[in-house]
């Protein structure tokens, strides 16, 4: 018999399939790209979301409500590989490959559910604006 804290602990220590990934509308041809250190969790999460309606990008939900769940393909358009460092911090990767995918896609002309995300000065100038009650 297997020792419980032992396999929660090595399932912690495992890596998950990483890298960029998309959610793309057989339909319309539009995608959401982004990157994840867990494609397999982010596919389970999104899928759930979807389904229960809660998606964050309301355009993504709007058109799943409308087609259904079988006009959209969840797949893996890179992978990146661990390191041998269990310590390495794969965000910068990560983020960089995902911007490459989604100018990849644009400079295709593909159309794109992602919203640009803003920069960190963008975001500080929001939560500013907000608190002096001018946003």
């Amino acid at each position: 018999m297997i020792d419980k804290k032992a396999a929660i602990r090595e399932y912690k220590m495992s890596h998950r399939p990483m890298g960029v990934f998309q959610i793309r509308n057989t339909i319309n041809g539009k995608a959401l790209i982004e990157a994840s250190v867990n494609i397999p969790g982010k596919f389970n999460r999104y899928r759930l979301q979807l389904e229960l309606g809660s998606h964050l990008n309301k355009e993504l939900q709007e058109d799943y409500n409308s087609f259904g769940k079988d006009a959209f393909e969840f797949e893996t358009l890179e992978s990146l590989e661990p390191k041998i460092d269990p310590s390495y911090n794969y965000s910068e990767d990560l983020a960089a490959l995902e911007e490459l995918w989604i100018e990849k896609a644009s400079l295709n002309g593909d159309s794109l559910y992602n919203v640009r995300k803003l920069t960190r000065e963008e975001r500080l100038a929001m939560i500013a604006a907000r608190n002096r009650g001018t946003f």
